[in-house]
């Protein structure tokens, strides 16, 4: 993974960062996934997910999405 780098305005205060993409991915999946556990149908329905043993193929899902 890259380094992170700190953008500094002309009285060196740090006013934003650059990081590598995959670091980037990383923090918003961790966001989206503390935000949708704080509801609780929510919660309920990711661990329902997770737990899940039977599925069915992507092609198939597309199929019935219309994709």
């Amino acid at each position: 993974m890259g380094q992170i780098q700190y953008i500094s305005d002309e009285n060196n205060r740090v006013v934003g960062v650059i990081v590598p993409i995959d670091l980037w991915r990383e923090i918003e999946s961790e966001k989206e996934t503390a935000y949708l556990l704080k509801n609780e149908a929510m919660k309920k329905r990711l661990l329902e997910a997770k737990n899940r043993k039977k599925g069915i193929p992507f092609d198939e899902a597309c199929k019935k999405l219309g994709v």
